[in-house]
């Protein structure tokens, strides 16, 4: 019983779809018998049928198809850790995760940016650091988007893509990739157009999960044109003729956040090393930059990633064969969760801030200026961090979750849109592989008795991204480990015997000392880069800033006015989840 209760764990798809997600996923299950599981545990862990089977008056036989379904993955590993938590805290599920790391693959900055001196580009920051190519969305005249893709093989994150001037993101998988695509799971930011479509299905993938929103080949940009030729809708049409007559699963995979997810994040990114950083540098520091970013990132990502016209995303989602989906309450629930993620995303993007004169960097005088040219441009050191920040989201520590990246960069650029970078693995804090919730201590050292507290058998996330890595470390190439937090005494020297070039942290608890986890060999650490979370050495000014009521004890404080209205707000939704 014990065994089998930790297969379940190891090899458990995590699904738990409430109604709202059923309307996304039934529709699916149309096309050829194949939909993604959407039966979950009840808050005791009880199987329970899915609430979509109830809603659209499916019979028993069929929902016990869809959980046989779900239960179908059981013999393989799925996952670097244990499939799902019933903690204390709310958790991103991982298809969230994949969705919401291909939307944010999608915003890779341009290769050519790569070129800017460090100078450069801090002096076209605007107001609130914001780069201004980058806050502002242009009006796309071409066709074809821009398209971020997560390759997913046993439920582990195998590849990171996006799309560069002469391929699309699809086609620089099969490049990337080859022969090893077989079985994965891709995750798009849009739908793939048919020249992807066909040469991925070819390949053996066995799921594409797209974001149900304008697809790769632009349907609003050729609306817009009163002399468009067609061709979107010729290559739409394609698509589905491709989709209908494949063995790979095409569809839409989306979950609703978890109750009060949205609020989490909010509090867990205002509170995150990065931010508290800038407020210990700069006393008196105004917390309103945190809530202006987050609200242009807000109108940017949904003025990119959304269909503000009801009528025309109606249109889109007939074209690309979600007409199912076009009908209440289907519509405003997929409406409503895509919404949810988008403002999850630009609030973990905004606990990085483009704030002027911040960055990472070397704090040692004598290195300074030799690593600056070996350094990463900024805005690149800020996207894989919040790459990191998202995968913090999944942690199964109650108390502090932490996300880790390893990049590395080729002597030479390649296909790809992230230029000579390519990825090498990720993790996040967790516990064993296949463990159960209750097989060991989650108490931390406010716990007297040492015995029962959790800091000998949570495994880190550098030690996860090191260990469920997809590629190797070369050790002619440059290669960059990114960590929320400050790496502690036992990843330090794993990291330097991996062969890692870079570490990119914050330094909030460098040279720390605590009760069962210390910081101090980070400090001390030699032969490999550090470039932590601060103002820039060669800068002699600071910021003027007047308002010291929102700092206490060093510590940023929230305005309590614009917190308390959006937990309201974050109720509310909440409420309207169920």
């Amino acid at each position: 019983m014990r065994q089998a209760a930790r297969e379940r764990g190891e090899g458990e798809v995590e699904t738990s779809l409430l109604g709202a997600v059923a309307a996304v996923a039934l529709p699916l299950l149309g096309e050829g018998g194949k939909g993604e599981p959407v039966g979950g545990r009840d808050h005791a862990g009880r199987r329970g049928v899915p609430r979509a089977a109830e809603t659209s008056g499916l019979g028993m036989k069929e929902a016990d198809q869809m959980q046989n379904l779900e239960s179908a993955g059981a013999g393989r590993s799925v996952s670097t850790q244990t499939g799902s938590m019933t903690g204390q805290i709310p958790r991103l599920s991982k298809v969230n995760l994949f969705t919401l790391l291909s939307l944010w693959m999608e915003l890779f900055p341009p290769v050519e940016k790569k070129q800017k001196s460090q100078r450069k580009e801090e002096d076209e920051l605007g107001p609130l650091g914001d780069n201004i190519d980058v806050a502002k969305v242009p009006i796309d005249k071409k066709q074809v988007k821009k398209t971020g893709l997560v390759v997913v093989k046993n439920m582990k994150i195998v590849g990171l893509h996006c799309s560069s001037e002469d391929l699309h993101a699809g086609q620089i998988a099969l490049i990337r990739h080859g022969s090893k695509m077989k079985n994965c799971d891709l995750y798009f930011s849009r739908k793939p157009c048919s020249a992807c479509l066909k040469m991925i299905v070819n390949a053996g993938v066995n799921r594409i999960s797209y974001w149900p929103a304008d697809p790769e080949i632009s349907l609003l940009t050729e609306a817009s044109n009163p002399l468009s030729t067609g061709d979107a809708k010729l290559d739409a049409k394609a698509v589905e003729r491709l989709k209908s007559n494949s063995r790979a699963h095409v569809c839409v995979l989306l979950q609703p956040l978890v109750c009060y997810m949205v609020q989490f994040v909010e509090e867990t990114s205002y509170k995150c090393d990065f931010i508290q950083r800038i407020a210990k540098t700069q006393p008196g520091f105004n917390s309103d930059f945190y809530f202006e970013c987050k609200q242009e990132r807000i109108k940017e990502y949904e003025m990119l990633f959304l269909v503000s016209n009801e009528e025309m995303h109606k249109q889109i989602l007939m074209t690309i064969g979600l007409e199912n989906l076009c009908e209440n309450p289907y519509f405003s629930n997929l409406r409503q969760n895509m919404k949810d993620l988008i403002l999850l995303l630009a609030t973990v993007a905004s606990s990085v801030p483009n704030f002027k004169h911040f960055g990472f960097y070397c704090s040692n005088p004598e290195q300074i200026n030799e690593i600056h040219n070996q350094s990463l441009p900024q805005e690149i050191a800020r996207h894989c961090m919040v790459q990191a920040r998202l995968l913090a989201y999944r942690t199964e520590d109650h108390k502090t979750g932490v996300g880790a990246v390893i990049w590395a960069e080729g002597k030479s650029k390649t296909c790809d849109g992230t230029g000579a970078m390519y990825f090498i693995g990720c993790g996040y804090n967790a516990f064993p592989v296949g463990s159960e919730y209750a097989d060991f201590p989650h108490m931390d050292d406010k716990q007297k008795d040492r015995e029962i507290r959790k800091f000998r058998y949570i495994i880190h996330a550098e030690q996860n991204a090191l260990t469920f890595r997809c590629q190797e470390i070369k050790p002619e190439e440059r290669s960059m480990i990114f960590v929320t937090k400050c790496p502690c005494d036992e990843c330090v020297p794993l990291i330097k015997g991996a062969g890692i070039k870079q570490i990119y942290a914050g330094d909030v608890d460098v040279g720390k000392k605590k009760a069962d986890i210390s910081y101090m060999r980070f400090e001390e650490l030699e032969g490999v880069s550090k470039f932590t979370w601060q103002l820039n050495p060669t800068e002699t000014h600071f910021l003027g800033l007047d308002d010291s009521e929102t700092v206490e004890n060093g510590v940023l404080r929230p305005d309590s006015k614009l917190m308390d209205e959006e937990r309201h707000q974050n109720k509310k939704l909440c409420l309207g989840n169920h």
